[in-house]
């Protein structure tokens, strides 16, 4: 009799979690990984940090050899074009057709590109060959310029500012990271950004962007014109989700999954950025582009695939390096709800703390990592804290469990 096979579509930290998981828990059946990048896959977070300052070259999450050692079929720089989920196949771009008894999709997202966005001084930022080629502008260039203030954005300013160049971000809304942090915690990022040399302009509408004779892109705004040696685009991003929808599994902003990441296509997951799932404990359905999330993802999606039925309850969280200084968060944060401040705006070492009723629902940290490891642990699990508790430095927050709330 053939063994099982399970095929796991894409090349990020998702797959290479989730293939590492089945191997771990027993599987021994047949595993092929397909990647359209010619790559095993690799950490995407030094990309637009680490990688770009020349401090690291490509991170693989395992080694090559692990791929041979654990029997794992890698089918690289070949992509999924068609997906039949009534024969369990998958036909890849170079003619092959390959079968499954369950398969992962875990094919991430893409960089949202702008009509008018594109040439040779035009560039976004996903995969290693995309961060080598923007590299090697910045390093040539001397004016850089970043459309869009999300997390791409900034550290992609925080690079260009610490190789020395002069270095611009132009974003639409009142302020940086706004949708991931409000405008006030926003608004304390613009300001390390300018404290460092970057020029932030906000509210700037880019109405379009072309190449000048002598090199280099003129990006106009409705505020006038400013020209650049390279054109940073950073302003969201696209689920790669047609494989799904063209084999008529749902989609909304994403493959939409149950909270054991099954759809409704039997032997069909979908894990890591392009999953849309719906989490009890949240009571609605999110997708979350996270690289921890991405990893945990994968290995409860392949304990899910080999049957634990273990719904995914991890409370998420993100962390970004921008100079100095680095801004972590976990749960899930709503730009507008009211802070609750502990420690100092001012010096820039805080927490803001947001709760829905008596429970913390999110905390955004500047420089407190700590804070964040123990509010993780706490939304976690039942708890109840107040305003007052919060702000008080001197009650460490692991305190706040049901015993310390009823005594």
């Amino acid at each position: 009799m053939s063994k099982p096979r399970i095929v796991v579509i894409g090349g990020g930290v998702a797959s290479a979690a989730a293939v590492t998981e089945l191997r771990r828990e027993g599987f021994d059946g047949d595993i092929a990984l397909i990647s359209g990048e010619d790559t095993v896959p690799y950490e995407r977070p030094p990309l637009s940090k680490d990688y770009l300052l020349g401090r690291s070259g490509s991170v693989p999450v395992k080694e090559p050899d692990w791929y041979e050692q654990a029997q794992v079929e890698l089918l690289l720089g070949v992509r999924a074009r068609t997906l039949d989920v009534a024969a369990r196949t998958v036909t890849l771009s170079n003619g092959a057709a390959i079968g499954y008894d369950q398969l992962l999709l875990a094919t991430g997202v893409r960089p949202r590109v702008l009509p008018g966005m594109t040439g040779d001084g035009v560039r976004y930022l996903r995969t290693i060959r995309d961060a080598t080629k923007l590299r090697d502008r910045i390093l040539a260039a001397d004016h850089v310029a970043v459309l869009g203030g999300g997390f791409i954005g900034c550290e992609v300013a925080a690079a260009a500012i610490q190789l020395g160049k002069r270095t611009t971000i132009l974003e639409a809304l009142p302020t940086l990271l706004y949708r991931a942090l409000g405008q006030d915690l926003g608004e304390v990022v613009a300001g390390i950004h300018r404290d460092e040399g970057v020029d932030v302009r906000t509210g700037q509408q880019v109405t379009g962007a072309r190449p000048l004779d002598r090199g280099g892109v003129r990006i106009t705004t409705a505020d006038g014109a400013v020209d650049a040696d390279v054109l940073v685009v950073g302003v969201g991003t696209a689920p790669n989700q047609e494989l799904a929808v063209e084999a008529g599994l749902p989609t909304d902003n994403g493959i939409v999954v149950d909270e054991h990441f099954a759809t409704p296509a039997p032997g069909v997951w979908a894990a890591g950025d392009v999953a849309a799932q719906h989490l009890p404990g949240y009571g609605r359905r999110v997708r979350v582009e996270h690289h921890d999330t991405a990893i945990r993802h994968g290995r409860a999606a392949a304990r899910n695939m080999l049957g634990r039925r273990e719904p995914f309850l991890d409370v998420h969280w993100f962390w970004s390096d921008q100079f100095s200084h680095t801004i972590s968060s976990a749960g899930l944060a709503d730009a507008t709800d009211p802070l609750i401040i502990r420690g100092s705006v001012e010096q820039r070492s805080f927490s803001a703390f947001s709760l829905e009723g008596d429970r913390l629902r999110a905390v955004i940290s500047l420089n407190r990592p700590r804070d964040v490891l123990d509010a993780r642990r706490l939304i976690a699990r039942d708890h109840s804290a107040t305003a007052e508790q919060l702000r008080d430095e001197s009650l460490p927050l692991k305190r706040l469990a049901p015993s310390a709330a009823t005594t």
